[in-house]
């Protein structure tokens, strides 16, 4: 399987609402943020406004992209990079935020996109990465410490246990 990390645009609109389309049917709130802030059915406008320029409203400058498998060409899942982290990054969101469409699960794809993630984020300059996941989510988990991620603590936000990981560069 052949992954790369794409930015929202008008060439990739069928897989984008293809992948969008298939989580919100299935239920699930769709992960990560970013890419269900706006309404994906005016793309154009989506494509537009998907990312965050300035500061504003606690929000703070980020990257989302979306992951093609190139073999089968279509949209496996997303991630939505912060820039730099706030208080409320810190505590309880981290520099990546990543999400795989409900079909796809358990096949690898989240390791392989976080990894292609931390590249994005090396190339920010960010040398230190924080990642958050629910602790019952183990197959988060094991992505993340796949990728180099040391468990630093826990934390509980609006009753879930949150694991909190750290992954440096060397």
């Amino acid at each position: 399987m052949k992954l790369r990390l794409v930015k929202a645009a008008k060439e990739y609109q069928v897989q984008i609402t293809d992948m969008l389309d298939e989580w919100s049917s299935s239920g699930e709130k769709i992960i990560p943020y970013a890419i269900r802030r706006l309404d994906y059915h005016d793309f154009e406008y989506y494509c537009e406004n998907l990312e965050v320029k300035h500061t504003k409203e606690g929000m703070v400058p980020d990257s989302t992209f979306f992951c093609l498998d190139e073999d089968r060409n279509i949209m496996v899942g997303a991630v939505n990079i912060r820039h730099y982290l706030n208080e409320a990054l810190l505590l309880n969101g981290g520099h990546i935020g990543d999400g795989v469409r409900p079909s796809e699960r358990r096949k690898g794809i989240a390791t392989q996109m976080i990894g292609l993630a931390l590249e994005e984020c090396r190339k920010l300059g960010i040398d230190k990465v924080l990642m958050v996941c629910d602790k019952d989510n183990i197959g988060s988990a094991k992505s993340i410490i796949n990728n180099g991620g040391v468990l630093e603590n826990e934390i509980v936000v609006d009753n879930i246990t949150e694991q909190r990981f750290w992954i440096t560069f060397h």
